[in-house]
């Protein structure tokens, strides 16, 4: 049986009890993100089921904020976003997401795409800073996005751009590369080092973890979480054990354990129980055991981890708990 442990990247934005029942059982704890993404309720509405689950599971369940972007754009951009960011925090949260929208979706005046160190920015980085409010990122997406299809490395990118071209921007050549999102990504941390930053998702580094270090050694107010990214790390341990296990051993204080399930309502509500509780137990025998595993993302046979039991414990729990502010349950 898994130890009590945080899943610290989740987006839970149905009241469905299943998946809290699910919790209790694995004596377990949510950390959802509030996100702006135009497939997910408005950003209040998905606070206040957040704010309900509170009351229902005292010190279980916290969360981050974010703004949203209806006045980009105007002269009131930053003013708005930053008294979004003030009311999410008053409510209880714990931080502020920055989704890859920034980089994406936004342009400026001349038409070019907006990144997340353009100085329009800056006012919005320099408010979490000066009050020590942590910030939470997804910039860009995994480099395979960028890839021809063959040279994908793992079937679960392969075949979801290939259902997805408008999403693969390998074709979609008027994008700002992979290089240039990992960039801009970096100079925000480089202007602003005194801000708290988890890079969600291996730092959008999921290929390679040298470059996940490289960012967690020049960055030393950063950390990383691994959510819908184990399977990279999975991958990497399939031809090079040794080299993740030491990864995982030597930045052990700075790696946080979630799995980035998304209940927005589109999944029976059963099912999304079962896939929370499916993947704890599949993360966890692969950071804690030395199981002979496999996974559906690629082929061929990876050996679990095998961590200490201080270091699972540090991944799965206390991290998550020091980070984001959790009492102990």
């Amino acid at each position: 049986m898994i130890p009590k442990f945080i899943d610290a990247h989740v987006h839970l934005n149905t009241l469905s009890p299943e998946k809290m029942e699910k919790m209790m059982e694995y004596n377990a704890g949510f950390l959802s993100i509030n996100t702006n993404i135009p497939f997910f309720d408005e950003i209040e509405e998905q606070e206040k089921i957040i704010l309900k689950f509170q009351k229902e599971y005292p010190g279980r369940v916290k969360y981050f904020t974010t703004f949203n972007f209806k006045k980009w754009g105007t002269p009131e951009f930053v003013e708005d976003a930053i008294a979004q960011i003030k009311r999410g925090l008053g409510n209880g949260a714990v931080g502020v997401k920055i989704w890859k929208d920034v980089g994406f979706d936004y342009h400026k005046e001349d038409g070019s795409f907006v990144m997340i160190d353009d100085p329009v920015f800056d006012p919005i980085f320099e408010y979490l800073q000066k009050n020590n409010i942590m910030l939470i990122g997804h910039q860009g997406e995994p480099r395979n996005c960028w890839l021809p299809l063959e040279e994908m490395t793992v079937d679960s990118d392969r075949n979801y751009f290939k259902d997805h071209p408008e999403y693969h921007m390998f074709l979609q050549k008027e994008y700002p590369s992979y290089e240039e999102q990992m960039r801009a990504r970096d100079n925000m941390l480089l202007k602003f080092p005194g801000i708290t930053y988890v890079g969600l998702h291996l730092f959008s580094m999921e290929w390679s973890i040298h470059e996940v270090a490289t960012r967690l050694d020049k960055y030393p107010n950063t950390l990383t979480d691994v959510a819908e990214r184990v399977c990279h790390l999975q991958l990497q341990a399939k031809d090079n054990w040794q080299a993740v296990r030491d990864f995982c051993i030597k930045y052990q204080d700075r790696i946080i354990y979630g799995t980035d399930v998304i209940d927005d309502g589109n999944t029976p509500a059963d099912e999304i129980a079962a896939r929370f509780e499916h993947l704890w137990n599949f993360h966890y025998d692969f950071f804690a055991t030395n199981k002979s595993l496999t996974a559906p993302e690629f082929q061929g046979e990876f050996k679990g981890l095998d961590l200490p039991e201080k270091v699972v414990n540090k991944i799965f729990y206390t991290n998550a708990k020091e980070t984001y502010g959790f009492s102990d349950f």
